[in-house]
């Protein structure tokens, strides 16, 4: 396993992130795996050197945080935790969700009850909340940082203006800033290119992407993408726009140096996103134990210059995805 440091935070990650999103009830999405099966996916990953779990609040409705934290008894101290908070738990409640300063210190404290921990690293805002003022909910989360809920703050997909915003508030108000951006990026989407990731460079936020793979379509050839039961399933998917801006001819290129190096195609997605410097740790979700032992391989995949410029050259602009 290969580490860096998170941002400017000091803080020591493995180059992969473990995304939870799959840990819960098949219920709530049909691939989502068992409490079983996931945490067999938890002790393998600190087994490879994994040291970084990311979660939210609405996955399986809970679930995945309960998962996870019962997976990590024990080991806790040699984990870094992440979650986030931001969409409604309660259908009934409509103060379970969002940014006020009673939605982040209810279900922050719900979050930290179902992990079993008094504290976690990074408590992240999973969206922009647009009915409340970012200064209230800066004050909120500097807030329970102080009160030893939570060590680190960071954002999600925004746009970079609202990040820009963000920093800037904190700065004037003498809060926590964020430390973290989790954003939609990958070969398929790189709109963060432009403004975002730059951004982040020059005030030192780690990058932590999500859907690294495209939600699989990096994973397998085009014309098999719904050959697997999330492909099938997950109406997300086909919500971003990654069959668009050249995305075939893309996933094509993913598949010839795939074959090239003698290596899967998600291995070679993983590998891109490696080669840019921004790119803290991409967050990889994943379902099987050989598909995340794959993932820690890809980190030995040394592309070449001409080999990145070439899965790059496709690519078209396409309509910004992720932030809603």
């Amino acid at each position: 396993m290969e580490y860096t440091t998170l941002g400017d935070t000091g803080l020591e990650v493995s180059r992969i992130c473990l995304g939870c999103m799959s840990f819960g009830d098949p219920d709530w999405r049909g691939w989502v795996l068992d409490e079983d099966e996931g945490k067999e996916l938890v002790d393998r990953a600190l087994d490879l050197g994994i040291n970084f779990f990311d979660t939210a609040n609405m996955y399986s409705v809970g679930e995945s945080e309960r998962i996870l934290g019962e997976a990590l008894d024990g080991q806790r101290d040699e984990a870094v935790v992440a979650t986030k908070g931001y969409f409604q738990m309660d259908e009934d409640d409509p103060n379970s969700g969002g940014l006020s300063r009673k939605a982040i210190e209810q279900e922050l404290q719900n979050s930290l009850d179902r992990l079993g921990m008094d504290t976690v690293d990074l408590y992240q805002i999973h969206r922009w909340d647009y009915d409340t003022p970012i200064e209230t909910t800066l004050r909120a989360l500097d807030d329970a940082v102080r009160r030893g809920q939570v060590r680190y703050i960071g954002g999600s997909s925004m746009w970079a203006h609202q990040f820009a915003e963000s920093l800037h508030t904190a700065d004037r108000l003498g809060t926590e800033r964020f430390v973290t951006m989790q954003d939609h990026y990958n070969l398929l989407y790189r709109e963060e290119e432009r403004e975002m990731l730059p951004l982040c460079a020059k005030e030192n936020v780690g990058v932590i992407p999500w859907s690294p793979l495209a939600r699989g379509y990096l994973a397998r050839p085009h014309e098999e993408f719904d050959a697997t039961e999330r492909g099938e399933s997950d109406q997300f998917a086909r919500e971003h726009p990654y069959f668009e801006g050249g995305g075939k001819e893309i996933n094509e290129r993913v598949q010839e140096l795939a074959a090239e190096h003698g290596v899967t195609m998600a291995q070679i997605a993983l590998a891109w996103l490696f080669s840019k410097d921004v790119v803290d740790a991409p967050i990889v979700g994943t379902t099987t134990i050989e598909h995340l032992e794959q993932a820690v391989e890809a980190l030995d995949i040394d592309l070449s210059h001409s080999d990145v410029a070439w899965l790059e050259e496709p690519y078209e602009p396409v309509q910004v995805s992720g932030h809603e």
